[in-house]
């Protein structure tokens, strides 16, 4: 056998166990980046500190605010159809 063919093959062999190595490494290295994300935003939205009237004063302001962004939107849809 040739020895710069021998030495082509050990290349590629090398190559794809690195690419394998990378691969399973980034892999990794993502799941527990995800898990992270996941466990700090769990995490943040653990609210268990603060008091009931507090939690429902802010979902019925974001409910006001929805509303209220919903009725501009009906105000200028409406008024494009009357223009057009």
């Amino acid at each position: 056998m040739d020895a710069a063919l021998v030495w082509n093959v050990v290349k590629w062999v090398l190559a794809v166990l690195v690419a394998g190595f990378i691969g399973q490494f980034g892999r990794v290295l993502a799941l527990r980046l995800i898990e992270r994300h996941r466990a700090k935003k769990a995490h943040s939205h653990d609210r268990s500190d603060l008091p009931t009237e507090v939690l429902l004063e802010k979902e019925r302001l974001r409910a006001t605010e929805k509303t209220e962004k919903k009725q501009v939107k009906a105000e200028v849809k409406k008024k494009k159809k009357e223009v057009g």
